[in-house]
Parts: structure tokens; sequence; C-alpha cells
């Protein structure tokens, strides 16, 4: 078929192609492309004149040449379009740049150049280049202000692609990672950094990009890096963008922080511990399990009795350990039983002692501390423990060594360093300061008790008439007080049977002060007692007048109870008046057999305390006893406390003695069972308690 034999176009088809040419014309116009042809055999080089518009020439001053389009190019930009040309030409193909061009006005404009290479025959060489043009100069202008920004950002930023590749990355991203762009670009990040491989970077990474979420996270990256980064990451279509910033400071401040903190809660921890108890042996028992395992695997804790004797093992004593594995205590129990005796003068605990520094064995510790033992038990039982560091620390308070901590950790756990040494050091001296004190404490209470027995005597004995006593001092006071009780004998043996008097008083404090003037008291009132012959109202004014005279700065509380024999009953059977005078005293309590209970003062018939007025009138009880009848003398201490009046403690006795009185034998017991019930596990003030029964038929 030939051209002839073809139907001529119609009108319609004419028109409709050149509808089809405006079209394409307009659309041209509208997005600013220009055209160009580059006739490769003639050299010649056409451009529309959108094109020469866009380079700023007309058709005289553009030479229709490659030179003349080269001459256009900005100079650092002609290498790489050239490069691009020859490429299309060469293979008949596309041709792909975007470069700067100089308008005759000295200003710069961006480029973007598309076109093809195209030949006459099939295999044949390319004939011309055929492309189109457009500004990009406002995108251009945008990106770098983009990247302006990016560059000039504290953080660092990257862009990765959909394959994971780096499409951009800022100045502060190559110095966080360590490497240039020029490497970097075009790079896959899971080859260029393969630590991130498995980690929580490629994890979050793959997650945003999955969910389409953005992400925020802290993650540390390894050597060669070796740093602790903050990482936002957004996906986007074209990949990720992420920003991120190195916080390795930052978390080495907030561990910093942290530590300081745990370093202050465990010293607040060992001072309420070691505060909490003032026996030497319990204080140290505490340190031990405040030690593990916060810093080490297992400790022994060493008391010094005598920092100066000549052999440096005398007046030691292990008395505190603990072992982080309960299956080892037995096994650090035995080593501590049998180490001290073992160890030779090369030491680290005679090191310690004798130089009065710290110790520190930042490994090998187990042959460290073998070396200097006897072979033997102890020997075998510290391999049995395998200590891998050790740090020795003497508790030095007022000038001496009171103790030596020796604090081990096993070959699984970061070895001591001079900084837990010196948390230790700081953990010593409040320790020592604190079994310092509980030591002065019991060499006062050992004082102070002995004081106590030698003034609290024992009760007389007659037949009928059964004493119990008791006395309990304040949980948070030295061993003695103002609280006493007395039974004494009063009357000539010689001529009749003595009677018993026995007292019950309190003197103002509970300190040694007060123990002084309650020795006092307590010896002029049995003196009054035994020279006059008076009964308890008597005695208690003639107290008064010589507590004036005596000018005893003190006040006292006091109860004195008289029991007089008057004679058989009508049965032939002893016969007990009970005579009693209160001062400014809680009310004695008078329990019958049948469990009910008596005050014997009440708030009106309680006299004035001792120590103001000798003039004061002093009134007095009576009454017979029956057999079986309990009186219970007791101070304030038992009824009264922070959390309850003192008349509310008298109803809570009285209901505890209405029930145990009767049903308890042994006067012992019956004290032991009122101090159980009234009294708390740590005593607020001094309790004295006196109890005398009357049993005709008992011993």
């Amino acid at each position: 078929m030939t051209d002839d034999d073809l139907p001529p176009p119609t009108s319609r088809t004419v028109l409709d192609a050149e509808s089809d040419r405006l079209a394409w014309r307009l659309a041209v116009e509208a997005a600013g492309v220009g055209a160009f042809v580059w006739d490769l055999v003639t050299g010649d080089l056409r451009w529309d004149d959108r094109l020469l518009e866009l380079f700023g020439l007309d058709e005289e001053s553009f030479g229709g040449t490659i030179e003349a389009f080269n001459r256009c190019v900005h100079p650092d930009d002609v290498g790489r379009v050239s490069d691009a040309l020859q490429r299309a030409i060469a293979t008949c193909g596309d041709y792909d740049a975007e470069y700067r061009v100089v308008l005759p006005d000295g200003s710069l404009r961006w480029i973007e150049a598309r076109g093809h290479a195209f030949a006459d025959q099939p295999d044949g060489p390319p004939v011309r280049l055929v492309g189109a043009a457009y500004d990009t100069t406002e995108v251009r202008e945008g990106e770098a202000r983009v990247g302006r920004v990016l560059e000039s950002m504290s953080s660092a930023f990257f862009q990765l692609d959909r394959e994971w590749r780096f499409t951009y990355v800022n100045s502060e991203a190559e110095r966080l990672l360590g490497a240039t762009r020029v490497h970097l670009i075009g790079a896959s990040i899971w080859e260029s950094f393969p630590a991130a491989v498995g980690s929580s970077f490629e994890e979050h990474y793959r997650g945003a990009v999955a969910s389409g979420e953005p992400v925020t996270f802290e993650a540390w990256y390894p050597p060669p890096l070796d740093a602790w980064y903050e990482v936002r990451a957004w996906p986007s279509p074209e990949g990720l963008a992420v920003y991120f910033v190195d916080i390795t400071a930052r978390r080495d401040a907030q561990e910093a922080l942290d530590r300081s903190a745990h370093r202050l809660a465990l010293l607040a921890s060992v001072s309420e511990a070691l505060t909490a108890t003032l026996d030497p042996t319990e204080g140290v028992s505490r340190l031990a399990t405040r030690l593990v395992p916060e810093l080490a695997d297992w400790c022994l804790v060493t008391l010094v009795e005598d920092p100066h004797a000549t052999d440096w093992r005398r007046g030691l004593r292990d008395v505190g350990w603990s072992h982080r594995d309960p299956a080892m205590e037995d096994v650090l129990r035995d080593y501590a039983a049998r180490r001290l005796r073992a160890m030779t003068d090369s030491s680290y605990l005679a090191q310690a002692i004798r130089e009065m520094t710290p110790v520190l064995m930042e490994s090998s510790a187990s042959e460290a501390v073998a070396a200097v033992l006897e072979p033997g038990t102890a020997r075998d039982l510290l391999r049995r423990l395998a200590p891998f560091s050790a740090a020795v620390v003497p508790l030095r308070a007022r000038g001496r060594t009171v103790g030596v901590v020796s604090a081990f950790r096993d070959i699984h756990r970061t070895p001591f360093t001079t900084d837990d040494v010196a948390l230790l050091e700081d953990i010593g001296a409040r320790a020592a300061l604190a079994l310092d004190n509980a030591r002065l404490y019991e060499s006062q209470r050992d004082v102070s008790e002995a004081l106590q027995r030698s003034m609290l005597t024992a009760p007389p004995q007659r037949r009928g008439l059964q004493v119990a006593t008791r006395y309990t001092p304040a949980g948070e006071a030295a061993r003695i007080g103002g609280d006493w009780y007395d039974a004494f004998l009063q009357g000539d043996a010689a001529t009749r049977t003595p009677d018993i008097v026995v007292v019950v008083g309190d003197v103002v404090g509970h300190d040694v002060e007060a123990a002084a003037a309650m020795g006092q008291v307590r010896g002029l009132l049995r003196g009054i007692a035994v020279h006059s012959g008076d009964a308890p109202a008597a005695i208690l004014s003639g107290l008064d007048t010589v507590m004036q005279s005596l000018q005893l700065e003190t006040t006292a509380t006091a109860v004195v109870a008289r029991f007089e024999e008057v004679g058989p009953g009508g049965d032939g059977s002893a016969q007990v008046l009970l005579r009693w005078s209160h001062a400014g005293h809680p009310p004695a309590l008078l329990v019958d057999h049948d469990g009910i209970v008596t005050r014997l003062a009440d708030a009106d018939a309680n006299d004035l305390l001792l120590g103001f007025d000798p003039a004061a009138a002093r009134h007095e009880g009576a009454v017979a006893l029956e057999a079986g009848a309990t009186l219970v003398l007791y101070t304030d201490g038992l009824v009264e406390r922070r959390d309850r009046d003192i008349e509310d403690g008298i109803e809570a006795l009285e209901r505890l003695l209405a029930e145990v009185a009767p049903e308890t034998s042994d006067l012992d017991h019956l004290c032991d069972r009122l101090l159980s019930g009234m009294a708390r596990e740590e005593q607020e003030d001094d309790v004295a308690l006196l109890v005398v029964r009357w049993a005709p038929d008992g011993p």
C-alpha cells in the first residue's frame, strides 16, 4: 500500500491535529518549558523562544552552537553537563542534567534539562539530540534554604530512601557518625553501621516505616561510636528522616546523680539501722545486712575491743556477717569462726588496724587472702567463698579504731574501685560513731544497773505475805531513772512482830540526776519510817519536812502502805490491817480473791506531791485484808503513754487485774502478765511495780 492508496485526510482529522499541537504548545508554555534540537551532523543548535528567554538571550546574541551553550553554563558545571551529553550520544540514549547558567547580568539560574539522541537508521549513529529544559531556580533555592537550615542545626540529620540508603547527611551527622557524606551517600545504613542490625535502632526504624508513625527513643551504639543517642525518626513516601543528638554526657550526668542519690539513700539506711539500736553486736549485724548485696556479695564486720593491744588479734571478734546467697551463709559463718585464729601478722586485717587505712584488692582477692592464712580449714573455706575483689575499711571514731568492715565481690561483679572504698569509708565513719556510742551506752547501762540493784533491794519475808517487784526502764533512756520501789520492816522485833512497809515513788525526771535524787528521797523515807515507827501519812509529812530542811530541789510522788498484824481472828488465824497514804501518786489498787478491784485513793483523796509544802495535810486510809487480797502499787509509766491518758490507763489496768489476778497464784507471773498487758515493747517511761498478796495459809 502506498500513500496514494490512503484516503485523503478529512477536514475533521486536520482540525484534531491542529488542536492537539495547540494544546501541547499551551501546556509547554504554561510550564515554562523550552525546547532545543542539536544537529549532530552540522553542529547547529536551535533553541525556541522560551529557552532563549531562560538563558537571557535572543537569536542574535546566541551563537547557535554547542560552544555558545557551554559559554552560558557555569564553569563548575560545564564538565558534568558535557559528560551527560556525550553519554547520551554514545549510547543513543537519554540525556539528563541539572546545572547553573550565568545570565548576561551575571546572575545565576538553575536549569533542569532532559533529552534523547536519535538516529536516522537502525543501528546507525545518532544524528540529532532533541530535548527540553525548564527553570528550577526556585526549587533549588528552597532546597538550599532547607539545606542551610539542616547544616546549621545542632542536631544531626540524615535521610534514608526506601532501600535504606543514605540520600542526605548534614555536617553534624558526619561528626557524630564519624564518616563523611562522600562515603555515606548511596550506602546502606545496615552495611555502614553493622552493629545497628538487630538493635533498638533497626527495631524502631523498621517499625516507623511499617506503621507510618514517627518514633522517639534512646539507644546506645557500641564502639567505635560508643555513645548514647536520642533519636527521632519520621517516615515519608521517600523513606525515613532521622534526627539524633549525642546524649552520652547527659546520661553520664544522670547516672552520676542517680549514684549520688543511691549513695545518700544507702548512707541514710545505714545510719537509721545503726541508730535504731544501742546494742553494739546487733548494730554491726545490721551493718553487714545493709552492705549486702548493695555494695558487696558478702562481708564481715569485726569489733576491735583494744586497738592498742600488743597482739593485734586480742580483742578482735567477728560479730556480723552476711552473704547474698543463703546457701553460703553456713560456709561464711564457719569462716568467721575460724579466720582470726588462722591469720598471720601480714594479713590485710592487721594492716588495716595497724596503719588505720583501707586496703583495696581489685582482683585475685582469693589468692591474696589465702596467702595470709595458715593452711587449714579457714583457708579451705575461703576457697569455697571464692572472692575476686575486696575492700577492707577500718571504722574509726574519736581517734580510735572500733571495728573493721571486710567486703568482698565475686568474679561476676564489677571489682571494687576507689570510689567504692570512699563510700565504704563514709559508711564506716557513721558506723564507727554509732558503734562507739553503743559501747558508751552499754558501759553506762552496766554502771546504772549495778547502782539500781544496790538501791532496789529484795523485799523482806513474812509468813502469809507474798511480795513481788519489777522495774522496767524507759526504752530511750539509761537503765535508771526516778522511779523506785521499796519494802522493809518497821518496828522492834524484840517486843512485837514488825510491820512491813511498802513504797512506790517517782521523782520527776528520767536521767542520772533524777536517779540520784531518787536515791536520796528513798533513803530518807526509809530512815524516817524505821526510826519513827510512824504510820504512812506521818511518814510522808516527815519526809516533806526533811526535804525542805535539806534543800532538796526536787519533787516526787509516792504511795506508802503498811501491813500490820492485829491479832488472831475468830477462827484463830492471823489478821492483817492495811494502812496507806498517797502523795500525788496514781491510786493503789486492791483486788480480792473474786477479782473485784478497789481504788485505795481517788482524785479527791490524793494529797499534794512531795517537795511543795511540808504543812500540807496528809490523809490516811485503812482496811482489814481478807485472805487472797492483792495490793498493786505502780508508777505512771505503767498506765500512761502518748496515745492514752492516765485515767484510761488505770481503767485498763483494773480490767486486766480483775481478769488475771484470781487465776494467777504466782506473784512473779502476775507481775509479768501486768507488764506485758500494759506496757509497749519500746517503753516510753520507767515502770516500778510492787505487788503484795495476803495469803495466811501460804509460805
